[in-house]
Parts: C-alpha cells; sequence; structure tokens
C-alpha cells in the first residue's frame, strides 16, 4: 500500500528535495557540461566528434537504461534504486573530474549516464507513489519547476566554475550534492513499489534497446566512416528485434500496451521533437556566444539566465494552470513559444547588442519552456497506470534524453560542422543560423501534435 503523504507534510517536503536534488543534479549536468565543451576541448585537444561524445556518451547511456532504471524501481523499491543510482553517478562525476583524456573522460561520461538512468526515473516515481491523488499535481508541478531551474541554471554555475577554477570541477561539484541526496532520501522518503511487477528480468530487451540507441548514435556522429553504415543497419536491425521482444515477454521491460493510450503516445512523440530542439538549442547557443561573440564561458552563463528566471517564477503558476484547463493549450502554446524565441536567436552573430539580439529570444523561450514543462510531465503520468508510475515516467525520460542525443549528433553534420570546425567563428556561424531554424521547425510540430492529438479526457486534481 503506497503511503499517504500530503504536499504541506514534512514528509512531503523531503520527498520533493530529494526528488529535485537527485534528478537535478543529472539535469544540471546535462546543461552545464556545453558551456565548457569549447575549454574541455582546448585543454584536452579534442575534435569534434569527441565533444559530441562527451555529451552523447551521458545521453546514450542514459537514454538506453532509463527504462530498465524505471522497471527496476518498480519492482525492487523506488527509493532503493534511486540511491543506487545517485551513488553510481558520484562515483562517475569523480573520474570525470580526473580524466585526464578525452577518451577517459568520454567513458567516466557514460557511467554518469547510467547513474542517471538510475536514479531519474525514480525521482518522479517517488512522487508519484507517495503522494495522495489531490496532491501529486502539485507536487509534479513543483518538481517540473525547480528540477527545470537546476538545468536552466547550468550554463551559469559552469560558466563560473570554468573561468574562476576548472572545468572539472563542473563534475566534482556533484559529489557533496550526492551526499545531501542520500542522506534527504534515506531519512525521510518512504519506500514504495508495484507489488505486481514481475522479479525477472528483461536482459534481452535492455540489450536490444542500448544497441538501437547505440548503434544509430554512433553511425550519426561518425557519418562517413567506414562503419558508420554497419553501426546504422546494427541499430536499426536491434530497434526491430527490441519491438519483437518486448510485443512477446511475459516480462517486457516496457508493457507496449502504454501505448495503446492516444495521450500517452502523443505527450512522448512531442516530448521526442521537443526535447531534440532543446538539446540542439543548449549546445549550439553557447558555443556561438564563445565561439563567434567572442564570450567568456560565465558570460555565456549568465546570458542563459532569462529562461532560468521564466522557469524560477512561472513554471509552478503554468503547472497549476494546466491542472485547471487541461494539458492540450500549455502542451501547444508552450512549444510554439519556444518556436518563435529560437527564431529570434538566429539574431546572435559577432555584432549583436545582447538587449536588442539576444535577450527576446531567450525570454520567449523561457516562457514556452516555462508553460510546458508540468503539464507535460503531469499528463503522461496521468495516462498511465498508477502502477506503472516508474516505467512510464522512465518511457518519457528515455523519450526526452533519445531526442536531445540524436539531434545533438545529427544536427552538427547536417548543417556542415565536423572536424575542427566548431572552432573557426566564420564556420561555425553558418552551421548556427542552419540549426536554430532547424530547431525551431522541431518545436513548431511538436506544437501542432499537440494541437492534433492532445485532449483532456482525465481531470487532474486543482493544487489547494
Amino acid at each position: 500500500m503506497s503511503p499517504a503523504v500530503t504536499f504541506g507534510s514534512p514528509t512531503g517536503r523531503a520527498v520533493i528535495a530529494a526528488a529535485v536534488l537527485g534528478s537535478g543534479m543529472a539535469f544540471l549536468d546535462g546543461s552545464i557540461v556545453n558551456v565548457a565543451l569549447r575549454t574541455i576541448g582546448e585543454d584536452l585537444d579534442a575534435s569534434l566528434a569527441q565533444l559530441q561524445w562527451i555529451t552523447n556518451g551521458y545521453l546514450l547511456s542514459l537514454a538506453s537504461l532509463i527504462l530498465l532504471g524505471g522497471s527496476l524501481g518498480d519492482r525492487f523499491g523506488r527509493r532503493r534504486v534511486f540511491v543506487v543510482g545517485t551513488l553510481v553517478f558520484a562515483g562517475a562525476s569523480l573520474l570525470c573530474g580526473l580524466a585526464p583524456t578525452p577518451e577517459l573522460l568520454i567513458v567516466a561520461r557514460i557511467v554518469q549516464g547510467v547513474g542517471g538512468a538510475l536514479l531519474t526515473p525514480g525521482s518522479l516515481a517517488m512522487i508519484q507513489g507517495t503522494f495522495v491523488p489531490d496532491d501529486r499535481g502539485r507536487a509534479i508541478g513543483s518538481w517540473s519547476g525547480l528540477g527545470g531551474i537546476a538545468a536552466a541554471i547550468g550554463p551559469f554555475v559552469g560558466g563560473a566554475l570554468i573561468d574562476y577554477a576548472s572545468w572539472r570541477w563542473i563534475f566534482l561539484i556533484n559529489i557533496p550534492l550526492a551526499a545531501a541526496t542520500i542522506l534527504i532520501a534515506q531519512r525521510y522518503v518512504p519506500e514504495t513499489s508495484d507489488p505486481s511487477a514481475s522479479r525477472r528480468f528483461d536482459v534481452t530487451g535492455a540489450a536490444l534497446g542500448s544497441l538501437a540507441l547505440g548503434g544509430s548514435t554512433y553511425a550519426l556522429i561518425e557519418w562517413g566512416s567506414p562503419v558508420a553504415a554497419l553501426a546504422a543497419v546494427l541499430g536499426i536491425g536491434a530497434a526491430v528485434g527490441f519491438l519483437l521482444v518486448e510485443s512477446r515477454s511475459s516480462h517486457p521491460m516496457l508493457p507496449l500496451g502504454l501505448f495503446r493510450d492516444r495521450t500517452f503516445s502523443a505527450a512522448n512523440a512531442m516530448t521526442f521533437l521537443v526535447y531534440a530542439a532543446l538539446g540542439a538549442v543548449s549546445f549550439f547557443v553557447v558555443l556561438q556566444l564563445q565561439v563567434v561573440v567572442g564570450w567568456s564561458a560565465l558570460a555565456a552563463g549568465v546570458a542563459m539566465l532569462p529562461i532560468t528566471l521564466c522557469l524560477l517564477f512561472l513554471a509552478s503558476r503554468f503547472g497549476a494552470l494546466g491542472t485547471r484547463i487541461g494539458p492540450r493549450i500549455p502542451m501547444t502554446v508552450g512549444p510554439l513559444a519556444m518556436s518563435a524565441g529560437t527564431f529570434l536567436l538566429v539574431g546572435i552573430d559577432a555584432g549583436m547588442r545582447y538587449v536588442t539580439d539576444a535577450l527576446p529570444g531567450l525570454v520567449v523561450f523561457g516562457l514556452g519552456l516555462a508553460v510546458m514543462v508540468a503539464p507535460l510531465t503531469a499528463t503522461v503520468l496521468a495516462a498511465a497506470p498508477g502502477h506503472r508510475a516508474g516505467i512510464a515516467s522512465g518511457v518519457n525520460n528515455a523519450v526526452a534524453r533519445s531526442g536531445s542525443l540524436l539531434a545533438v549528433a545529427a544536427l552538427p553534420a547536417a548543417v556542415g560542422l565536423t572536424g575542427a570546425e566548431y572552432a573557426d567563428p566564420a564556420l561555425f556561424e553558418v552551421g548556427y543560423r542552419k540549426a536554430m531554424v532547424a530547431c525551431a521547425l522541431l518545436l513548431a510540430l511538436g506544437g501542432a501534435v499537440s494541437w492534433a492529438l492532445i485532449r483532456n479526457p482525465f481531470k487532474v486534481p486543482a493544487p489547494q
């Protein structure tokens, strides 16, 4: 039986604190590394492909294993798996901070993604499994807003650490954060699980899912190399095999029946499009500000603060609005606003003025993100059975990370950036403009998907 935790209770606050600290740490690393890429590249003499793998190695293991992480939480205890994931994440962060070469940093980032795959779905599943139904919408809104802030402040925190300490501290800072997360979770968070979940592992499904993402990502990053075509075939074949295995397994890692719900499927399709664009925008904008505009890492991070402020002051309010009017309008308006903001960001160039050429786009983009993030999360969880909270969260997180993963892998080559061209301002600027247009179109398509397919068939309880 699930604990009956209320939003304003000490236990409720502890659950949200642990969930936000843990998932926020993972989200923070997802954005903070983008600011450090140029400095890492110079310090470790890394190529563009290696910089992509520093980002994508993390996203690859995170996206590949996050479904397994959610499934393990449902089976063996969401708090337990969450704590184990936090420990793995902290250990890998230490290895990242000490890495002497790009290759070792990539390996450590892959291990870091494994930890993220265990803790990320658990953070949201703990909320879904412990709070009383009437308070879940409000709790999810707080988790979304505070977690989004953690991701958004990444460029600012990263810039300060890079300019005044070392890029290595963007990883080492995770160790005290992880210690606080584990302390709160162990002392105050109730354990929950799915009592009907099978105790058997879907090893074949996990392996095929990882191969599908790994092969596809390698092919996109190394496109043109002799083994890229082989990797693409392996990825496609593994994806087909994954679907066949999951449809026939008596204990699937991913119950395909979840996708029979149109709202669940549509929300995840929209998530893929929007987070693909979100990952690519974060990747390109911070590099554009440093490579083309010539700003320091700290200045590039400070420039992204409008997104942070929008999430800080508006995400929970828009989450509450979504519980009253339903998810369709927020999930449509949010991506469309982000699309408009991305088009405005095309104006960032060497001669730009921040107030006129960057600030409007960042504000509009941040407003759209604040409108969308909480209703999207609540929609995915509300569309799935309550005992499937871990796997539903895992699916949505896997879709989001896969979107970012594939976009960061594919877009640089698609816009003509290969090798060391990321360090050439003239070449990078041309690729940047093309990438921003592509991201804006993806976001607009995400809004269109929401408008066409999302309905309000359920009533999320209004916050008290």
